[in-house]
């Protein structure tokens, strides 16, 4: 396999081939950084922890050198904070036994260049290798440009491969912004609740965000629990940890949908939906 960027990577946490550890893939994150995979696509990782007929692995679009930094890190220069998430994210992949971690190293400009057809070659290259049956990516109402454009790119490389080849679920996850707001028939709920110890730690490993001043470990188990408890007004809960995604699959069967009018129609049954409820109650 041949990567854009000369420093990309393909990190296999426990020793494998890499072609053979990522041919066993079945849940694949595309994200744009470091950490963000262990915030938004825990159902995946836990999907696959401890068991040999299903494997995760992450994929990470951008080298995350424009992060905040404080503390420890503030005077970090951004190849040394690359270095430092780059440890950081191989840490996540042991503790959680991911498959397989793939680096792709674009800067943060390279993704969200729309012009920018390495992104999307790259992303294909790796799903060609995978195979996954599931993807879990950025929603595309995030508000990250980088966020965004990185699950713009994943809709335009999954669209490219031959419909036989393509995943059988897509999902759109939270992380800067949350999904609560979508109507209950829409979003896409998660059961995140099986090993808490494990969540948390995948969260607590990155320390140089955490310390950089983001309470992400606290923030991301936090919204998952208010998930939880806030999802049904008339009942009991079910389960102690949810965390929400929208399914983007039509966007890779039917090339003719435009993700921008897909994403506003959820917003257009949002506040239908609003509508609706004042309007009897008025």
């Amino acid at each position: 396999m041949k990567l854009t960027i000369p420093t990309a990577e393909i990190f296999i946490p426990d020793g494998k081939p890499a072609d053979e550890a990522l041919a066993r893939t079945t849940h694949l994150a595309i994200a744009a950084h470091q950490d963000d995979i262990e915030i938004m696509a825990y159902h995946g990782i836990v999907e696959c922890f401890g068991r040999d007929d299903r494997w995760f692995t992450g994929l990470m679009v951008s080298n995350g050198a424009g992060s905040p930094r404080d503390g420890l890190y503030a005077a970090y220069t951004d190849e040394e904070m690359q270095k430092v998430r780059r440890t950081e994210q191989k840490k996540a992949a042991v503790v959680g036994e991911y498959g397989a971690l793939a680096f792709l190293d674009f800067t943060s400009s390279q993704a969200k260049d729309p012009q920018n057809q390495a992104v999307v070659k790259d992303i294909e290259e790796l799903f060609a290798a995978c195979k996954p049956e599931v993807v879990y990516t950025h929603s595309l109402a995030d508000k990250h440009d980088t966020h965004v454009a990185v699950a713009l790119r994943t809709i335009q490389a999954l669209r490219n491969l031959p419909a036989g080849d393509r995943p059988k679920a897509l999902y759109g996850c939270e992380v800067w912004r949350d999904l609560d707001w979508m109507t209950d028939a829409d979003k896409v709920g998660f059961d995140v609740s099986a090993h808490p110890n494990l969540a948390a730690s995948l969260i607590g490993v990155f320390d140089s965000q955490i310390c950089g001043g983001k309470r992400y470990d606290l923030a991301t188990i936090g919204r998952r629990a208010a998930n939880a408890t806030y999802f049904a007004s008339h009942g009991t809960d079910t389960v102690s940890s949810l965390s929400f995604g929208v399914d983007l699959t039509p966007l890779i069967v039917d090339e003719s949908l435009d993700p921008a009018e897909f994403v506003l129609g959820f917003i257009e049954r949002f506040r239908q939906e609003v509508a609706t409820r004042l309007g009897a109650l008025r």
